[in-house]
């Protein structure tokens, strides 16, 4: 294996950052190694598409590949569901809508497991537990921690439960992607002075001795290319302005529309419409990382051992699902979805009990509705097939309108 220089892996602008262990740093190398040998192959340079998708997903070495959590990475983030079990009883009251035309529940990336858990628990209360809760898991060890929180907790329900690996040809009931769709690998463009004469330039990694990967510029080319002129068309971009593309993400989203026959597709991330999204001051774009439940912007820092992210264009998915044949029930904030699936009343059940954890739970709905927390960066969309609008979660504050 390659020597590197340590600033080549820990840039220095990172020296404040915690450092990793020997065991983790070498884990990051090896990534490292095996990315610089893709970028060789490639000529020297790959889109930034790639590198993200080999940084998060390359087997046995990616972020979620790899199973961070043995490197401290189960505290690099938290997401809504382990703030509190009313997140999933609030879904679990659409959930039980969607079902009605037919009684299955697919999640999308379960991370630790913990949603799926709460959920079934708070079904099973309801007397609306689905036929099948499968699982589409492409990591072997979140999916055997998965395993293991279920069967520890619900054990009743574990054969209720199963696990794929890949999507299923047709499907029927509520398919759920919760914080899914940012870490789908995204385009980083840059419009230059001459956009309006059809350029645009694809922004890509490369290799420098003693520096490590670095960010290289080339010709956007094919469907990005179109993508950024018509985004560049569409919210009048300033010449300089950077920002990225997720393609993947509406091929994702435009998929289900040959595997969806009835139900809905909801979709919980944190992001904007598209005029949001392209907003002047974001002229930078929105990527960053999660290392230790420290945010930053250098996704070239520790491969392997941080999450890279990139907010979600809601416009864009909604365009993909309808050209997909995928009709939009409803878009709101994260906060007046829950407080439409009954959060408040939930949370006065729990102040009113003798819970010694009663006010563990306010401050957990404190982040996942107030504005400055979850509540307003974070998006609930749901699209589908043979849905009456509006659901429950959309009843109120739907803001379709703006997409």
């Amino acid at each position: 294996m390659p020597i590197f220089r340590w600033n080549e892996i820990i840039p220095t602008m990172h020296v404040n950052l915690p450092l990793p262990s020997p065991d983790a740093l070498l884990h990051s190398q090896r990534l490292t190694v095996f990315i610089r040998e893709k970028i060789e192959a490639a000529g020297g340079w790959i889109g930034f598409a790639d590198f993200m998708e080999a940084a998060l997903y390359a087997p046995a070495l990616g972020y979620y590949a790899a199973g961070a959590t043995n490197f401290g990475g189960a505290g690099d983030f938290v997401t809504a569901p382990e703030l509190s079990p009313l997140f999933a009883e609030c879904l679990a009251v659409m959930a039980r809508e969607v079902m009605i035309v037919a009684p299955f529940i697919l999640e999308v990336g379960a991370g630790s497991g913990r949603l799926a858990v709460d959920l079934l628990r708070a079904l099973e209360i309801l007397d609306a537990l689905p036929e099948r809760y499968a699982i589409l898991e492409l990591s072997a060890d979140l999916a055997a921690r998965q395993k293991e929180m279920v069967a520890r907790e619900i054990p009743h329900l574990l054969e209720r439960v199963s696990w794929l690996q890949r999507l299923p040809e047709r499907f029927s009931g509520l398919v759920l992607a919760n914080e899914v769709l940012d870490a789908m690998p995204v385009s980083c463009v840059l419009w230059p002075e001459g956009w309006r004469d059809g350029v645009a330039l694809e922004r890509g990694v490369g290799w420098q001795e003693g520096e490590g990967f670095v960010w290289q510029t080339r010709p956007a080319a094919g469907r990005l290319r179109e993508a950024a002129l018509a985004i560049a068309t569409a919210y009048s971009l300033p010449p300089g302005y950077m920002s990225e593309i997720g393609l993947l993400a509406s091929d994702w989203v435009a998929s289900w529309g040959s595997i969806l026959e009835r139900g809905s597709l909801l979709l919980i991330d944190y992001g904007f419409p598209g005029r949001e999204y392209y907003l002047p001051e974001r002229q930078e774009g929105t990527l960053f990382c999660h290392y230790r439940h420290r945010a930053h912007a250098e996704p070239f820092f520790l491969p392997g051992l941080q999450d890279i992210t990139a907010h979600v264009d809601f416009t864009a998915l909604a365009e993909a699902a309808y050209a997909a044949g995928l009709e939009l029930i409803g878009y709101t904030s994260q906060a007046r979805f829950l407080l439409n699936c009954g959060l408040l009343s939930r949370l006065s059940e729990r102040l009113a009990s003798n819970d010694p954890a009663r006010f563990q739970v306010a401050s957990a709905v404190h982040k996942l509705i107030e504005p400055h927390e979850m509540g307003e960066l974070f998006k609930v969309m749901a699209l589908g097939k043979g849905i009456a609008a509006p659901l429950v979660g959309f009843s109120g504050g739907d803001r379709s309108h703006t997409l």
